[in-house]
């Protein structure tokens, strides 16, 4: 989703209204609702525009971090899935009484 209004260009808005410019002048100039404005002003109140870039960044990386997370949580329960179902059948046959030949099976059937 491509942003309407770079983080400098909020930040500029921001700094507008904190110079003494009503809010609602500042929205209706930027075509922005006074809720949207500030819903920017909780977000980059207080912020330079190196501050903004810097959050941007941070945003980009964790999302990334995020991403990798849920792939490799992925390839984990897909192992996990598999190593269970394997466990399963050796179980199974172990308790179905199936003998491989050694002496300890043999005499567990009954041989």
């Amino acid at each position: 989703m491509k942003a309407r209004f770079t983080d400098e260009q909020i930040i500029a808005m921001i700094k507008e209204q904190e110079s003494g410019e009503k809010t609602a002048d500042v929205c209706r100039r930027h075509g922005i609702s006074s809720a949207t404005f500030y819903k920017y002003k909780s977000k980059y109140g207080g912020m330079e525009p190196s501050d903004a870039k810097r959050l941007r960044a941070l945003e980009d990386e964790n999302g990334k971090l995020k991403s990798c997370w849920q792939s490799k949580c992925s390839t984990m329960r897909c192992c996990e899935i598999s190593i269970q179902k394997n466990g399963d059948a050796r179980w199974k046959a172990e308790s179905c009484g199936a003998s491989d030949g050694s002496p300890s099976s043999q005499s567990a059937a009954g041989v």
